[in-house]
């Protein structure tokens, strides 16, 4: 018997091995798509928010319509926190993916278009 033939058992083995690297290795690829997928519409969305130059008296009604029952009437905080100089914690991406993404509990995720953002971003640089 040759020292290179192997059992029925170790070639079953190195097939259940093989079917195993390719399902994580495809899982993988799925993961990374997905990722990448949603980090490019997430940077074209930021991109497109940025570039517009936002009003705050805007994003003051807007404000005033989704944010207060947590900020408050004056963004000082009730259920949520304080947003008094919140862009000097937080930069305008980091601002964008809270508010599309409701990122701290109980906050929820907010579909927005990029005017509407630019101008809560705009009315939230006001608060400073």
């Amino acid at each position: 018997m040759s020292t290179f033939s192997s059992t029925a058992a170790e070639r079953d083995f190195k097939r259940g091995f093989l079917k195993i690297v390719f399902i994580l290795f495809g899982v993988l690829l799925i993961c990374f798509s997905i990722f990448f997928v949603n980090n490019h519409e997430n940077n074209k969305y930021i991109i497109e928010t940025l570039e517009v130059n936002g009003s705050a008296e805007d994003g003051d009604a807007l404000f005033k319509m989704n944010c207060v029952g947590c900020h408050g009437i004056t963004a000082r905080g009730l259920v949520g926190p304080d947003l008094h100089s919140i862009t000097k914690r937080l930069n305008d991406k980091q601002i964008i993916k809270q508010v599309t993404g409701g990122l701290t509990p109980p906050m929820p995720s907010f579909e927005i278009d990029p005017v509407n953002m630019s101008n809560l971003l705009k009315y939230l640089h006001s608060l400073e």
